[in-house]
């Protein structure tokens, strides 16, 4: 019997994913647990298990072409076996329904037994551009349900465009459906008049689209607020020069050190170590540090791990080695989720300040710029001093005001005196 070979989710935010290249031929035999193809996920390059033998009967994606998860890209079986339907078409979600929110089941039931109030001709009702449109009510909105609305927003459906059918002209559910097979009421996207000829048409990878989607997301969905402190980093700079000089074994970056110092402040404020779940807040019982890695088309923030049980020589072997191999999108799952919060620092392109999307499910990120020489009051005396400017921005739901400046505060505590984390 033909088994389909579909494409793995190998992240938790992949969404389709690109062969890179077959191992296998089309009838090579394969054995269970051979990598038969590389796949290029939406953070790294994986590589793709057989979960059966057999003979590798149809390539359905070739090398360079990408597909959704949970499409067939191959099928496997017995030698001369005939290959049928091979649609692409996700097999665990033929036939099945997706789970529904309890609140937008709700939401359907009072819009079915709104809609079976009124009497109808046919079942679903023919809009036309031409149609009468419903009465707006008193404050000038259309009327239209909860549902309604949230679906005519998800598709781009202008409610001004139709007739609802539900009491007294309502909007509702089966309206955006009928809207939605015939097109009508669709918002066009905005175009952009180009006065002179595109020089390049870049193709987006599956990073690059998956970093567009999920900044969006973060964005548009989590309420942003952000804190920003100056850092007398005069006493982490001389730190730095002598622990690189004391020890050879790993060159300490400023970024190590406050991966180090970063966890130090979520020890004493564990509502910082923290994710907004929908209906509840999240209390991590670890702490692990993201760190922000630019790659050529994009960036992936691979994780740290228990950073306030390490030291600093062991983060900056472990930094090093995540940069390299994220570079090389050599990266595993593990290895990139799970951050209590993320570092990002652009310090080294001389960015002096700036304020960076927060990467959920994290509650929040810290922005690091680069280290400035200037006139700085020490003891009432104008000095030289080095300083830095660190931004946090915080996930409202998750982070208040005052907890995000308590943490900022005893950071920068941390970063101007190192010897206060003895205390």
């Amino acid at each position: 019997m033909a088994i389909k070979v579909q494409m793995p989710k190998l992240s938790d935010t992949m969404e389709e994913g690109k062969i890179l290249k077959w191992l296998k031929k089309e009838g090579e035999q394969v054995e269970q647990g051979e990598v038969i193809a590389e796949v290029e996920s939406d953070k790294a390059d994986m590589e793709l298990e057989a979960f059966d033998s057999g003979t590798l009967l149809k390539i359905v994606v070739p090398e360079g072409k990408g597909a959704a998860v949970g499409a067939v890209i191959a099928v496997i079986g017995e030698e001369g076996e005939k290959v049928d339907d091979l649609s692409g078409e996700d097999d665990s979600k033929k036939d099945k329904k997706p789970d529904k929110p309890e609140k937008e089941e709700k939401e359907q039931k009072e819009d079915k037994e709104k809609a079976d109030t009124t009497e109808r001709k046919q079942d679903t009702p023919e809009i036309k551009e031409s149609e009468e449109k419903p009465a707006p009510g008193r404050d000038g909105r259309v009327k239209a349900s909860p549902l309604a609305r949230k679906m005519a927003d998800d598709h781009g459906v202008d409610l001004k465009a139709l007739s609802g059918t539900g009491p007294e002209g309502r909007i509702i559910k089966r309206d955006i459906e009928a809207a939605l097979e015939k097109g009508v009421g669709k918002e066009e996207a905005p175009s952009y008049a180009i006065d002179e000829p595109v020089a390049e048409t870049i193709e987006l990878t599956g990073m690059r689209k998956a970093i567009a989607r999920r900044m969006v997301e973060s964005k548009t969905s989590v309420p942003h607020f952000y804190l920003t402190v100056e850092v007398d980093m005069t006493n982490i700079v001389e730190m730095r020069s002598r622990v690189n000089e004391m020890q050879k074994e790993a060159k300490v970056s400023f970024t190590d050190i406050m991966i180090k110092l970063t966890a130090h402040a979520l020890l004493k404020h564990p509502k910082v170590n923290s994710y907004w779940a929908g209906d509840s807040i999240k209390r991590r019982g670890q702490i692990h540090i993201g760190l922000a890695v630019a790659l050529e088309d994009g960036l992936i923030t691979p994780v740290i791990r228990s950073c306030d049980r390490k030291g600093i020589i062991q983060i900056s072997k472990e930094a090093k080695d995540y940069a390299e191999r994220a570079r090389n999108k050599k990266l595993k799952p593990e290895e990139y989720e799970g951050g209590s919060i993320t570092i990002s620092n652009l310090g080294m392109f001389d960015i002096e300040e700036f304020s960076a999307i927060i990467n959920p499910p994290e509650g929040a990120i810290l922005a690091t710029g680069a280290i400035v020489e200037k006139p700085v009051v020490r003891n009432g005396i104008v000095v030289v001093g080095k300083t830095m400017r660190v931004t946090m921005s915080c996930d409202h739901r998750v982070v208040d005001g005052a907890v995000g400046a308590e943490f900022l505060r005893d950071f920068k505590r941390m970063l101007e005196n190192p010897i206060v984390t003895l205390l």
